[in-house]
């Protein structure tokens, strides 16, 4: 509906005597308005990420088509935020016979108390406005949900109370189905709905009219049927029957981000990290870590990937991955909040209830899968930054006995003192992001980066008591594999401030 009309129109003899104001049905509008901004370039779905060029091509051809759809994915692909944004292709606002539960078109009544009330007021009757947020309805399908919550029943109790006969249409009492009239119906979780329910559902999906307890009394619906399913739940909890099937328009596929640079994205849209009175920086590698978690998990043989890996791993990782830094900051007096790769061990609450386990990852362990998960993650981050790149005067710095007693909690001010001996770690902390000059905090972070990338290529190593040490199995592998004499370029800073020539 245009936008202002509700100023102008308050009867029905007003809405009839507008030009355009004919009845149109809600698959006709949502289409009008998704042309409309497909010619003006508008983005459609925002904060949708990650589906240009899969999902919202085929949503937009489902849509075109005037067809009902089913959304099929995993947990966490974002299957309810898309339905929601179908409000967005709703007109701002429509017109309804005031009082009527269904929401009915004066110019086209269904329900018997909107006609008689039309027939007795004519062109005088009133005209209410309906927001588009009132039009869309939800409801979460769950075993116990009767035909009655879904379609409607009749009421004994209105009928006795206006004198009615139990078979007149004023007694009836309409479900959600019927009271989404004229606007968006979406049911989640499609098969949890018990098969006679489903039943239910046929005409309305095939015919758009719904009949209620029996009763020889049709309702033509105007409305959109939506739907989400995990594709798993057609053989697990429920099963979504053939015939429903058969009348969905649609079944359009979703998929978690296929790339990091997406799932970065989503997670910085979604995760709550801003926190008062404190300076907050997430270095992108922090940020790469959090996400590689996630498709590390999904690759996994140990979990289950039936069940999949939400993208709200991530986004829970990297709220408390940025509690633990604000944590350091407060204990050490610091304004700057810098997160480093090692708080993502202490967002470990956060990951192992994400996903679920295969035989050989209950015999390790969810805390055990978790860490090697990260550790995975972190040395796969790592590799790309740092790919071609020499590190092996860090390394000899460890084989040689040098030790970092470091912990998550250690100030930024005493990783810097206690690292400033290890020649070449801090031009890796550069190439890392620490610019020259930058803060501390920024500092501290990239050197833990670098140390824990080494860990996770096992070229050092960490422990709770001694910090980072030399990787014994790797020195001892790295000492037989010495070939080559050394170079005048190979002179070495020994933990001991004095100098080596180093061995390759």
């Amino acid at each position: 509906m245009i936008r202002g009309m509700s100023a102008s129109i308050r009867t029905l003899g007003d809405l009839r005597r507008h030009a355009g104001s004919h009845p149109r049905s809600v698959k006709d509008e949502i289409r009008d308005n998704l042309v409309r901004k497909l010619q003006s370039g508008e983005r459609l779905f925002p904060g949708v990420i990650g589906y240009e060029d899969t999902v919202i091509p085929q949503l937009v051809n489902a849509i075109l088509a005037r067809q009902n759809f089913i959304l099929l994915g995993l947990r966490g692909q974002a299957k309810s935020r898309i339905l929601r944004g179908l409000i967005d292709l709703l007109d701002e606002q429509v017109p309804v016979v005031p009082g009527c539960e269904i929401h009915d078109n004066p110019l086209n009544p269904i329900c018997g108390a909107c006609r008689a009330r039309v027939a007795a007021e004519g062109d005088s009757l009133p005209i209410g406005w309906l927001p588009r947020d009132e039009r869309y309805v939800e409801k979460l399908a769950t075993p116990d949900v009767t035909i009655a919550d879904m379609v409607g029943d009749i009421d004994p109790i209105k009928a006795a109370q206006a004198g009615l006969n139990l078979a007149d249409e004023l007694t009836m009492h309409y479900g959600l189905l019927p009271r989404a009239n004229r606007g968006i119906f979406a049911i989640n979780e499609l098969p949890d709905l018990a098969g006679k329910i489903q039943v239910g559902l046929f005409n309305i999906l095939q015919e758009g009219d719904v009949q209620i307890k029996g009763y020889p009394i049709r309702l033509q619906l105007d409305v959109m049927m939506v739907f989400t399913a995990n594709p798993e739940d057609y053989t697990a909890r429920g099963k979504i029957i053939t015939p429903l099937k058969d009348r969905i328009g649609s079944e359009i596929r979703t998929h978690y981000p296929s790339s990091r640079s997406n799932a970065v994205a989503i997670t910085a849209q979604e995760a709550w990290t801003s926190r008062p009175g404190l300076k907050l920086e997430i270095p992108g590698y922090v940020r790469e870590v959090v996400e590689e978690v996630a498709f590390q998990a999904r690759a996994d043989r140990k979990i289950d990937k039936r069940s999949g890996v939400s993208q709200r791993l991530p986004i829970t990782t990297l709220e408390l991955v940025v509690s633990n830094a604000e944590r350091r900051a407060l204990m050490n007096g610091e304004k700057v909040v810098v997160p480093r790769v090692t708080d993502v061990y202490a967002a470990l609450p956060s990951i192992t209830g994400k996903f679920e386990l295969e035989y050989e990852g209950e015999l390790k362990g969810a805390e055990t899968v978790a860490r090697d998960l990260i550790r995975a993650a972190i040395g796969h981050v790592f590799t790309g930054i740092f790919d071609g790149v020499n590190t092996r005067r860090v390394v000899e710095w460890f084989d040689l006995g040098g030790s970092l007693p470091l912990s998550d909690s250690s100030a930024s001010d005493d990783v810097i003192r206690q690292t400033r001996n290890v020649e070449g770690l801090m031009d890796l902390a550069e190439k890392a992001g620490a610019a020259p000059g930058s803060a501390a905090p920024l500092v501290a972070s990239a050197i833990d980066f670098v140390l824990e990338g080494l860990t996770a290529q096992r070229k050092i190593s960490r422990s709770e008591d001694q910090g980072y040490v030399a990787d014994k199995e790797q020195q001892t592998s790295r000492r037989q594999r010495r070939e080559e004499p050394p170079t005048d370029d190979d002179d070495f800073q020994l933990p001991g401030g004095k100098k080596k020539r180093y061995y390759n």
